[in-house]
């Protein structure tokens, strides 16, 4: 079972940018696919943005394909999620999530990811 702790979350204006980061241990983060969710009060978390662990291929939901690149660094057992031209509707919990090594991914579904970290904060306020 791997772990996952997700940093780099807070407070920022809109238009401004911050960069996420999702650390795996107990494993090598070359063999799992990873995404990233958010999900706010009262609404279902929903994916973001997913890397395959195969080829590296990337996957988004269509809107923040532009805005959240998502990337990895296998070295440093890290992806990470920019988030640039932040806008007050991008307020979230992040969340990244492992699917099972080398599973065959698309744009991220909740069902097709088993380990998860426990989130960090996104607020984008005036």
């Amino acid at each position: 079972q791997v772990e996952l702790v997700e940093s780099g979350g807070g407070l920022v204006q809109p238009g401004d940018s911050l960069r996420l980061s999702c650390a795996l241990s107990g494993s090598a983060l070359a063999d799992y696919p990873i995404a990233w969710f958010r999900q706010v009060p009262g609404k279902e978390r929903e994916g973001v943005a997913a890397i395959s662990s195969t080829d590296g291929n990337t996957y988004y939901l269509g809107s923040l394909k532009d805005r959240f690149p998502i990337t990895r660094d296998n070295a440093k057992n890290t992806v990470y999620l920019q988030m640039n031209s932040l806008k007050i509707e991008d307020t979230a919990v992040y969340y990244c999530a492992a699917a099972a090594p080398r599973a065959r991914i698309g744009i991220p579904r909740l069902r097709d990811y088993g380990s998860w970290g426990q989130g960090t904060q996104v607020t984008v306020s005036p």
